[in-house]
């Protein structure tokens, strides 16, 4: 009786082992080629909305005050603060 259910542990350890390494071997084959990886499309730009009245003379502003700071010759620190003073007048 001791010998049957020794038998039967054993053979349940051996098909639980043989299960999980015939699932492992359905989804990589040995020895087959690996397929090649399709590149991804790439994503499609979204359209950018209209720019407001406000946005494009905030921008210009920018523009404005990034031009006053170039001809001074600033750099650095120096510039952002400038530009930062600028944009607020």
């Amino acid at each position: 009786m001791k010998h049957v259910v020794h038998l039967m542990i054993i053979g349940v350890f051996v098909l639980s082992f043989s299960a999980v390494s015939y699932a492992q071997m359905q989804a990589n084959p040995p020895g087959a080629p690996a397929a090649p990886a399709t590149p991804a499309a790439p994503a499609t730009p979204k359209a950018k909305a209209p720019m407001s009245a406000e946005g494009m003379a905030k921008k210009a502003k920018s523009k404005e005050c990034l031009a006053k700071a170039n001809e001074q010759g600033l750099h650095g620190k120096a510039k952002k603060e400038f530009r930062a003073k600028c944009k607020a007048e």
